[in-house]
């Protein structure tokens, strides 16, 4: 009776017990990786903005509020690409988009 009870616990209960354990790391894998990613992109999101603002800031004070918008938010878009390279990589924000952020950020500052 032992080995026969032996022989169903080998061939029956611990397979499913593994795939059952498996499918929980997998599980909570998953979980942390989706968690960890949405806490790095929001950070990386922080981190573009304020240094677009620090851009438009700078670019107001070397430039000028006469000066174009476009060489404004040039300005305030260069100064966050240099600052923030890691945001950037793991954005890939189009540039007509920073330069909507940039432009928003030094309309801002005007007023």
């Amino acid at each position: 009776m032992d080995t026969i009870t032996a022989a169903i616990i080998t061939q029956v209960v611990l397979p499913i017990v593994a795939t059952i354990v498996t499918a929980i790391i997998g599980w909570a894998a998953a979980q942390a990786r989706a968690r960890w990613g949405i806490e790095i992109e929001a950070r990386q999101r922080e981190a573009l903005h304020q240094a677009l603002m620090t851009g438009a800031q700078l670019a107001l004070a070397r430039l000028g509020p006469q000066a174009s918008q476009s060489a404004l938010t040039a300005a305030a878009v260069e100064y966050a690409q240099g600052s923030v390279p890691g945001a950037m990589a793991g954005l890939r924000p189009a540039s007509s988009t920073l330069h909507d952020l940039a432009l928003a950020k030094i309309s801002a500052l005007i007023k």
